[in-house]
């Protein structure tokens, strides 16, 4: 332990140069706001630096990451120093060990083990040294991350469709929940009533969505963690309502099955709604003993900047969750459209009107049956592993407007009714 008086800088930092302190050329230069002193006492203005000889004990809750620095601690004694105005300032020289490095500045939550980078800002500042501004104290290090090869030109252009399509979706969204509240015949129809739900399922996801990355940029974890949990849980209603509309589907037009299920549209409530509930409420059980939601980063390949959102943190949540969960109902309802689309187009040679009319309407209607069981969300599986931005690029162009397609859906097969009522009640008449 080394006992220094060090004078502060005109510009209000109190730098150390813990290489020299410590008499080892791989530890970094420090600055420390005078604001970290504020409020404390003459003989409480103490600083403590430690510089860790060993990694070892920083390694748990470690994903797909390395630490490629030497640990630090800097801590007030006695206080607990965070929200900086004017950022802890850490320079720290890091051991490149791959030209795709992606540096990432952390620090250790030593309540949940695990690396985080909430309020940390990374600017490398040449292949072997990365700048770390922070507002809080702790234990810190530069990690090196898995790289998101998605540039940063990409990356905005993809922000703006979704946040488009998404600001689309839920206006469409909101107007078929309000055109099926005001409608009484509407309420009547259990197939509306399914497509309503699937619309406020989304409506939620796209209004969370849209909230996450703004939540991020608040660095208060509680807010962030209420924005990832709502995402979380609305997109698992939405895939659990495509289920439920896939299974519909079958009962009407395979099975040709009178729906006379007492109390119907109520248990199908329970599953679209409550199955979800039940899986996030388990998940916030163990989220109280280990991390599961909050602020979650990407990697821009040509820039080494972090875009942060709120999201699942575990890498283990993502997978067994949400594909897994996603491709039982992937699966389901690829099969359903299979099964549906052979049908409508066996029924095709039957009829009598024009081919390629017949031909036009029916591929119309797949298309519409594909927006509505969510098929579109499998492109995902074609981005697995590498980038592929025309995948990315439809995937955010169709799963962002969906709630806009299914309103077009019930616009469209609410006239084709209209039209048939029509067309019956003439032939009564005459």
């Amino acid at each position: 332990m080394n006992v220094v008086i060090i004078n502060s800088t005109a510009d209000g930092f109190v730098p150390m140069n813990a290489a020299e302190r410590f008499n080892d050329t791989d530890a970094p230069n420090i600055w420390i706001p005078e604001e970290s002193f504020l409020n404390i006492s003459d003989a409480e203005r103490r600083v403590g630096v430690v510089v860790y000889d060993s990694n070892e004990q920083f390694t748990l809750g470690l994903e797909n990451a390395t630490i490629i620095s030497k640990v630090v601690r800097i801590e007030v004694p006695g206080h607990d120093i965070v929200n900086l105005t004017n950022r802890l300032i850490i320079q720290f020289p890091v051991n490149k060990t791959t030209d795709n490095a992606t540096y990432s500045c952390q620090f250790y939550d030593e309540e949940n083990n695990t690396w985080k980078n909430d309020g940390c800002i990374t600017k490398p500042i040449s292949d072997n040294v990365v700048n770390c501004s922070c507002n809080h104290m702790t234990a810190f290090a530069v990690l090196m991350i898995d790289i998101k090869d998605i540039d940063e030109q990409q990356w905005e252009i993809m922000s703006y469709i979704s946040y488009i399509g998404c600001s689309l979706s839920a206006v469409f969204s909101a107007f078929s929940i309000l055109s099926y509240i005001v409608n009484s015949n509407a309420r009547k129809e259990v197939s509306t009533s399914i497509h309503v739900s699937l619309s406020a399922a989304l409506f939620h996801l796209n209004i969370s969505f849209m909230l996450s990355e703004w939540a991020a940029t608040l660095n208060i974890n509680e807010v962030c963690v209420f924005i990832a949990v709502t995402i979380h849980y609305s997109l698992l209603c939405c895939f659990t309502w495509m289920a439920i509309e896939a299974l519909h589907l079958y009962l009407l037009l395979v099975r040709v099955f009178n729906i006379r299920i007492k109390h119907y549209m109520v248990k199908l409530s329970l599953i679209g709604w409550g199955v979800p509930a039940l899986l996030v409420g388990c998940l916030l059980l163990v989220h109280s003993s280990r991390s599961v939601y909050g602020t979650k980063s990407i990697t821009l390949s040509d820039t080494n900047q972090t875009n942060a959102f709120c999201w699942t943190t575990d890498g283990v949540i993502l997978y067994t969750v949400n594909i897994s969960y996603f491709i039982l109902v992937f699966l389901f309802n690829s099969v359903i459209l299979i099964v549906v689309s052979r049908l409508i187009f066996r029924l095709q040679k039957s009829d009598n009107r024009p081919r390629s009319k017949t031909t036009f309407k029916n591929a119309s209607t797949v298309l519409g049956l594909m927006s509505l069981l969510g098929t579109t969300w499998g492109l995902a599986f074609f981005t697995s592993g590498y980038t592929n931005y025309l995948i990315l690029y439809l995937f955010c162009i169709f799963n962002s407007t969906q709630g806009f397609y299914i309103f077009l859906w019930m616009c469209l097969t609410g006239r084709t009714k209209k039209q048939q009522e029509e067309k019956r009640t003439t032939t009564t008449d005459t």
